[in-house]
């Protein structure tokens, strides 16, 4: 098998197989990198193996009136300053 080195900082990368899935790490920066189809592999795992979601509950939206919802009557005129009545 060939040793591969870390595109990172030259480290021979050690293979670690994990699942059945052989992975490259690099001990001195700790990345981890794949071979072609690995990644393939471990989400075909994680999907198998990943429980399904759990179904949302019903959500009801309380009808009454709330304090921010505001502004649904009727328009208010803007409040006139002083200035404008003495200059009216």
């Amino acid at each position: 098998m060939a040793s591969f080195t870390c595109p990172v900082d030259g480290t021979v990368l050690v293979p670690v197989e994990r699942s059945g899935i052989e992975i490259d790490h690099c001990p001195s920066c700790r990345g981890v990198w794949l071979d072609r189809g690995e990644l393939d592999k471990i989400l075909e795992r994680n999907a198998a193996s990943a429980p399904a979601p759990a179904p949302q509950p019903q959500q009801y939206r309380d009808e009454r009136p709330r304090y921010d919802d505001r502004g649904h009557g009727h328009p208010h005129k803007k409040r006139r300053s002083f200035l404008e009545d003495l200059f009216d």
